[in-house]
């Protein structure tokens, strides 16, 4: 597999050169991100989020539901160049006019003394009403996608629920088939974020609701 290199930054997101993605997560060292969350808005049905099961072979958050679409940003790239994540991840073109910003935050995750995370999210929402069944997934970095309610959501994250129930599919790994799926979820079952992470992504989301 070819290297892939990440530009590297100071704490203050001064850019300070190039890494390869090993030494990234094994020095801890900044490095940016494109997250993408995908929404849609129904009559009667209120607003909800689409999240992606992630792979069971990742190295970080295994078989968790995480961000409709993220990736790394390569060395070289800039922020609008992370649309490539949604053809990608999810087979969907869109450009980068087509996406509202959120803004930027920066989160860390310490897994181990050889494995931190340290990355500087730029996070943005894209509006599509486009069908599950539609939806051509990377099957090496995903192995689902579902849709969660984004009222019941933030109520899980507050403890004001214990579970939420989503409706999506799952890839068989067997027959390689998709497959409908009905859910109980809790809040180990997502990806963790800090709290200015879903402060910055709910703002906005609440005002495009207006």
């Amino acid at each position: 597999m070819e290297t892939e290199f990440f530009d590297i930054f100071s704490e203050d997101m001064t850019k300070i050169g190039k890494e390869s993605r090993s030494n990234v997560h094994a020095k801890g060292l900044w490095h940016q991100t494109f997250h993408c969350w995908i929404i849609k808005k129904s009559s009667g049905e209120g607003l909800h989020i689409l999240f992606q099961l992630r792979h069971k072979n990742k190295d970080i958050f295994p078989s968790l539901l995480d961000i409709s679409c993220a990736g790394h940003l390569q060395s070289g790239e800039s922020v609008e160049d992370g649309v490539r994540e949604l053809h990608e991840e999810l087979g969907i073109s869109v450009t980068f006019k087509d996406l509202i910003s959120c803004g930027m935050v920066a989160q860390e995750h310490v897994f181990s003394d050889a494995l931190i995370d340290r990355e500087f999210n730029n996070v943005f929402i894209y509006e599509s009403d486009k069908p599950l069944e539609e939806y051509s997934i990377q099957e090496t970095e995903l192995s689902g996608l579902y849709w969660v309610d984004y009222k019941e959501f933030k109520e899980l994250l507050n403890r004001d629920r214990d579970y939420l129930t989503s409706e999506g599919f799952f890839v068989d790994e067997v027959s390689r088939s998709f497959m409908n799926d009905t859910r109980k979820l809790f809040r180990e079952d997502f990806t963790p974020n800090s709290d200015k992470y879903y402060k910055i992504l709910f703002e906005k989301i609440n005002k495009y609701l207006k």
